[in-house]
């Protein structure tokens, strides 16, 4: 029986890209829901993240840290605007633009943050898997509202499942195929 014939090298350059894509959505998630499981997932070992004060240095110990980074944030909110990803064999490199709301806990209220920025990403495929090498993030602008504008009992949303982090969000009750890191949808 003979090998089977080698992808078309587009047809490849695109699902190395989309499984990039997925990755970077994958983050979004996990940071969202403090799925501190998933997120570790999603770099390799020797990985190393740049989260501007909160942290700088290995990856996972970042990820070790986000309990503590997270408890104030009652709501995290990632939205990837832009992708921009460079392949080069089994590495890559992407410019991600974000939009980031933030509602932290101070002083027995909350505030609201806002921030538009980039996350700038090196990536490697190793055993055929696309995880972070390298993860900066970078601030393009951001806008504080010192009390939160956020209204989750406003009628509009009235009987509307509502987002919380951790397993207690309602998407992890709700969806039975994203499995949410287990089974073969990996970055789901």
């Amino acid at each position: 029986m003979s090998d089977p014939s080698p992808l078309d090298p587009r047809l490849e350059a695109l699902l190395d890209k989309q499984a990039i894509t997925e990755l970077v959505y994958a983050y979004c998630n996990a940071a969202d829901r403090h799925d501190n499981d998933k997120m570790r997932s999603l770099y390799h070992e020797d990985a190393i993240d740049e989260h501007g004060q909160f942290f700088q240095g290995p990856a996972m110990e970042f990820i070790d840290a986000l309990p503590g980074i997270q408890e104030n944030m009652l709501i995290l909110h990632h939205n990837v605007t832009t992708l921009n990803i460079v392949l080069d064999g089994d590495r890559a490199e992407g410019e991600v633009y974000i939009l980031a709301f933030h509602q932290v806990a101070v002083d027995g209220g909350a505030m609201d943050v806002l921030i538009g920025g980039r996350y700038f990403d090196k990536y490697e495929k190793r055993d055929g898997v696309w995880k972070y090498t390298h993860r900066a993030v970078v601030a393009d602008w951001v806008k504080v509202d010192p009390e939160t504008t956020v209204d989750l009992e406003h009628p509009m949303i009235e009987g509307s499942r509502i987002g919380t982090p951790g397993q207690a969000d309602p998407s992890y009750s709700f969806f039975e195929i994203f499995n949410w890191g287990k089974g073969p949808h990996q970055y789901r």
